[in-house]
């Protein structure tokens, strides 16, 4: 039973991560796309104070699955970590330059610096997330053996199904991006800012569904236990969820509903996120179950309890943190708007 609650709780960080991480990380895709230093400045402009007060709170997710995994699964711990240390080294790489690379560019003030680091601020958006979803396909399609370094260090991230969820992961983070991102250029007063996300928030809802599309082709040709959990199997209602919610999500940009898009976007990613824990579950890696990979009861127990005593801290602390930031910033955007119509 401990085992169980420490995996629902786990996957609930990792839900957290992915949605506000994941749209961090979709941050910066549009920074990389916004264009040159005029066109494009609104919108790094937009980006860059959406993200700045937020975007290190929201590692905290991944510290917190990096944590439980470790505490909760040792051995699962060990196996994916020693597997696939390229790729996450590579992670590791990402966000270290690209948080240093975010807070030099704001400190800059030579136009060549500010480029540098913007540069480098906006590459390691595409390729971090990209490699945390390899590594999610990796698992997913059962590359990663027991043991210390047991699975192939290359294979095991470079293949079909890796690549496909790499790409996915990209994917996804920049459609919540543009997503949140709408709501606050409305927010603020910005209407025609606002259609531009609107229209970058379609454009990469269609674009996700499409690789999710080519992803359940790659799934059945290279990890057909996947694949048939997914379409038959019991992580069948979620994925149709999400799949429901997407479409709901692209009607409602349609409709410019920029609150209730929020919702059906956050519970597309979540429903397919939560269709692969269900398919996969019990099992972790290839013959080895949640149960047998758990620590001992008092470990889980105490873990859990720890969790618990932290959580009442730190949940108000972060919901007081994103509301405080969301009302000083539409206050600030709008001051700003209503300024350049005087």
């Amino acid at each position: 039973m401990l085992h169980e609650i420490l995996l629902i709780v786990l996957w609930l960080g990792l839900s957290a991560y992915v949605l506000f991480g994941g749209a961090d990380f979709g941050g910066g895709v549009w920074d990389l796309l916004a264009g040159g230093s005029e066109r494009g400045r609104p919108q790094r402009a937009l980006v860059e104070h959406s993200i700045g007060p937020v975007w290190e709170t929201n590692h905290v997710w991944l510290i917190f699955v990096i944590v439980v995994t470790w505490t909760g699964l040792p051995s699962v711990f060990a196996a994916i970590a020693s597997t696939l240390y390229i790729p996450l080294t590579l992670v590791a790489l990402g966000i270290i330059a690209r948080g240093a690379a975010f807070a030099f560019r704001k400190a800059s003030s030579e136009l060549w610096q500010q480029r540098l680091f913007g540069a480098t601020f906006a590459f390691s958006s595409v390729v971090t997330p990209f490699f945390l979803g390899t590594v999610a396909g990796a698992i997913a399609s059962g590359r990663v053996p027991p043991g210390i370094a047991a699975g192939d260090l290359v294979t095991s991230w470079f293949n079909p199904t890796s690549l496909i969820s790499g790409a996915l992961a990209v994917g996804v983070a920049a459609y919540l991006a543009a997503v949140f991102l709408t709501r606050d250029a409305e927010r603020g007063g910005d209407i025609e800012l606002a259609e531009a996300f609107r229209r970058r928030a379609l454009i990469a809802g269609a674009a996700v569904g499409a690789l999710s599309a080519l992803g359940l082709l790659i799934l059945y040709a290279d990890a057909r236990n996947v694949f048939d959990e997914l379409t038959s199997g019991r992580a069948l209602p979620l994925l149709i969820v999400s799949i429901l919610a997407g479409l709901a999500s692209l009607a409602l940009l349609w409709r410019r509903a920029y609150v209730a898009v929020r919702v059906t976007a956050a519970l597309a990613v979540v429903g397919l996120l939560w269709g692969w824990g269900l398919g996969q579950y019990p099992h972790l890696l290839p013959g080895v179950s949640v149960e047998q990979a758990a620590a001992t009861d008092a470990v889980l127990a105490a873990s859990l309890g720890a969790l618990a005593v932290g959580a009442l801290l730190l949940l108000p602390s972060l919901w007081w943190l994103y509301s405080t930031f969301q009302r000083e910033e539409a206050a600030e955007r709008a001051e700003a708007a209503e300024a350049e119509h005087r």
